[in-house]
């Protein structure tokens, strides 16, 4: 059927932006890469936040997105940038050359080439600061100038014709 392939090549599509972000031509480890970082990102939001990520993601992507989650519990509040990097170590545990920042940050940039910027800047203002900066830098700027809206009514006196920065 269409809609298999083209996820497929959609899929294809991601793992190579991957491979070119963490210089490698490994297929299988851009794909531990987005698989792990994405396990990490997940069990970071909310279940709410998870659904609305997933929405964009590819329909390949998004099955191992949800592999073995269970939303009890969700989100996990990482106290440390360890703890949150701690899935990505473990699916390299056997490679010391790997270094799980580096991979969360490069499928972090792909996140940001791929999906909405205003799901990034809801993703980013999510996470702690020292989380934060696995993040682009303009992902994090972008975050920051976001305000929310306010309740109080607009110019035309309403409720909702306020605006955001960002």
């Amino acid at each position: 059927m269409e809609v298999f392939e083209t996820t497929r090549q959609t899929t294809g599509h991601w793992l190579k932006l991957v491979m070119e972000e963490l210089g490698t031509e490994d297929r299988h480890r851009a794909y531990l890469a987005l698989r792990a970082t994405l396990h990490a990102l997940r069990d970071r939001l909310s279940p709410q936040s998870t659904a609305a990520l997933s929405a964009q993601l590819p329909m390949l992507v998004r099955g191992f997105y949800y592999e073995g989650w269970n939303p009890e519990g969700k989100p996990e509040l990482h106290r440390t940038r360890a703890e949150f990097l701690e899935p990505v170590r473990k699916a390299f545990a056997n490679d010391d050359s790997v270094d799980p920042e580096e991979v969360a940050q490069a499928v972090f940039r792909v996140l940001s080439q791929q999906i909405s910027p205003g799901e990034i800047s809801r993703l980013v203002r999510q996470f702690p600061e020292d989380l934060r900066t696995l993040w682009p830098q303009e992902k994090r700027d972008a975050a920051a100038v976001y305000t929310a809206p306010s309740r109080k009514p607009g110019p035309a006196g309403k409720p909702g014709s306020e605006k955001r920065a960002g």
